[in-house]
């Protein structure tokens, strides 16, 4: 089992779920985060002052996948997520980490039939 964490644009979100959906992983948590990574945050006007925005809106979904979906989890969220054909800074990451157990927490079952 592994976890997947992406952290992508809020206006992605729609497209990146049901693209998930088609591939059959409908479970996931999803989470308002802020933060900033190459774009160091935008330069914007607000009553006339600029100011710098350091944080910016993103959207974080955590999914756990038994291993032989996850190749097609992190190219579907890849895929959908980027910008343009080339993608561009700010689209967001992807991280897969291991997951070492999932438990129901209904009926407490174990394992990798509880995702």
């Amino acid at each position: 089992m592994k976890l997947v964490i992406a952290i992508i644009q809020p206006t992605k979100l729609k497209a990146v779920r049901e693209a998930l959906e088609k591939i059959e992983v409908t479970r996931m948590t999803v989470c308002d985060a802020q933060g900033f990574g190459r774009q160091r945050g935008r330069t914007e006007m607000y009553r006339g002052h600029e100011y710098t925005a350091r944080l910016l809106r993103k959207v974080c979904l955590e999914i756990i996948v038994n291993d032989d979906f996850l190749e097609r989890t992190v190219d579907c969220i890849a895929q959908v997520a980027r910008t343009g054909r080339e993608g561009t800074i700010g689209d967001g990451k992807i991280f897969v980490v291991p997951a070492s157990e999932a438990i129901q927490i209904d009926d407490g079952f174990r394992g990798p039939g509880a995702v």
